[in-house]
């Protein structure tokens, strides 16, 4: 079976998206634990997750992501940023906890010319600060497309920051499609060549999720602008020998492509129609 979904809002609760799942024949979903370029996050409906677990129990729905805010910065220059990080984390893994067993997304950050080394110590004290052994939810690390002073442009970035996690059998890896491909990773001619990279630095055991996007731009260019499926330079072909292959093909695919929720569900239906069970 293939595990696809998208993005949609937590504004009108869990079961909402759910029901918006299932209306577009997903069976996961990714959400922003609160508004992406805000910081306080909307009290959650106790009955209404309870209704959403029964219901993507009886629907056999795939691992939920969970997504930071854009905001959050684990290692900003700015130390009050820095702090702002921390809490966000800390509450959005508490609350998380309501929805147990499920995957919680952010992106490293950026240095800000203190050096890569600076970057990625602030954002393993961010992750030693709040993960505990209580929390149910795994932590990914998303790879990122490079710009400017980003964290994780490559595979041995995000594994200088596993390293120096007190729980690091607790942490994974998100990979987005167009970020690894504007990062200069070749996944369009060399997927096996990539993913054998990122056994060696990373281990494909850690990888627990796919963004799959198309990208606007050309390998290697180290922006971010994310294209609908099959109409960037990726391409329809090799994404889909991505969902099809056998080391990937378990994940959970989570669009995030520049679409509404018909255009998704368009999307998943072509998606669906090339992949091999």
């Amino acid at each position: 079976m293939l595990n696809i979904g998208c993005h949609l809002s937590v504004s009108k609760g869990f079961k909402n998206m759910g029901d918006e799942a299932l209306s577009i024949n997903a069976n996961t979903f990714q959400f922003f634990t609160r508004n992406p370029r805000g910081g306080k996050a909307k009290d959650l409906d106790e009955k209404d997750i309870q209704v959403f677990l029964e219901l993507a129990k009886e629907n056999k729905f795939a691992k939920l992501l969970a997504h930071a805010p854009y905001t959050l910065n684990a290692c900003a220059a700015d130390e009050s940023k820095r702090e702002f990080a921390i809490q966000t984390f800390a509450d959005d893994l508490r609350r998380l906890e309501m929805v147990p067993g499920n995957l919680y997304n952010f992106h490293p950050g950026s240095h800000v010319k203190q050096g890569v080394e600076v970057g990625v110590q602030y954002i393993a004290d961010m992750i030693n600060q709040t993960l505990t052994p209580k929390h149910s939810t795994t932590v990914l690390l998303e790879t990122m497309a490079g710009k400017g002073t980003e964290i994780g442009r490559n595979f041995e970035e995000l594994r200088a920051i596993i390293d120096k996690v007190e729980l690091g059998d607790r942490i994974g890896v998100c990979m987005d499609t167009c970020h690894v491909f504007d990062a200069g990773y070749d996944i369009v001619n060399d997927l096996d060549g990539v993913l054998e990279e990122f056994d060696r630095v990373l281990g494909l055991d850690r990888l627990k999720a796919i963004h799959l996007n198309d990208s606007l731009n050309v390998r290697g260019s180290h922006k971010d602008r994310h294209a609908k499926i099959g109409e960037g330079n990726i391409g329809l072909e090799a994404i889909t020998r991505i969902i099809n292959h056998p080391k990937l093909k378990h994940l959970p695919f989570l669009l995030e492509t520049p679409n509404e929720l018909d255009g998704y569900a368009k999307e998943i239906e072509l998606l669906k129609s090339v992949y091999n069970d």
